[in-house]
């Protein structure tokens, strides 16, 4: 299992981050207007919830990163990834139950005009939760507990961070363990090493 943590943990938070990216371009929520107007206004996960697309772009790109980090960044972007998936989700949650009216005031007021918290409550007569904000919560989830995995896990990983300490000969593939492959390879050339050599 801990052979695989580091890719387990890097595939969590890629998935993670995805599906909220994905997520903030689907439909959220359908809002019926009181004023007995025929279609509903859908309001997209991005409107619902501005900050998931920046959020998740960053979970990507810890997921990316955390692969070729060392010691110390791994249990940096774990809590960074704690931290993430636990605000997206708390706030998620919120729209997935009760779908509060700020989730919905801005495409409420680019169709009628009326703004204001009271005024754009007063306008709608009902909102109905699509399945996107439950699937971006368990995406949210399982973010958190792939942070929470990498900060319980993080010091028994073999990385190329880890091979600046080993001996000359052992980081030219002689420890017997594994031949010398393309990534060895460029990361002799990372140290300013002559991979060729």
């Amino acid at each position: 299992m801990i052979r695989r943590a580091r890719l387990l943990t890097v595939l969590s938070m890629l998935v993670a981050g995805a599906i909220g990216v994905i997520g903030s371009t689907q439909t959220w929520l359908s809002v019926t207007l009181a004023d007995g107007a025929s279609e509903p206004l859908l309001v997209a996960g991005a409107d619902a919830l501005p900050i998931l697309t920046p959020l998740s772009l960053a979970a990507l790109a810890l997921g990316a990163a955390i692969s070729i980090t060392g010691l110390v960044l791994r249990y940096v972007f774990g809590v960074l990834s704690v931290a993430i998936g636990a605000i997206l989700g708390v706030l998620t949650a919120q729209i997935a139950v009760a779908a509060p009216v700020s989730s919905f005031a801005g495409a409420v007021t680019d169709a009628t005009g009326i703004g204001g918290t009271d005024a754009v409550a007063a306008l709608v007569s009902s909102t109905t939760a699509t399945p996107w904000p439950g699937v971006t919560l368990v995406a949210q989830i399982v973010l958190v507990l792939a942070g929470v995995f990498t900060l319980v896990t993080a010091r028994r990983w073999r990385g190329s961070a880890d091979r600046r300490y080993q001996t000359a000969s052992a980081a030219a593939g002689g420890d017997g363990s594994r031949p010398h492959d393309a990534i060895d390879s460029w990361d002799d050339l990372s140290r300013g090493d002559d991979p060729t050599a």
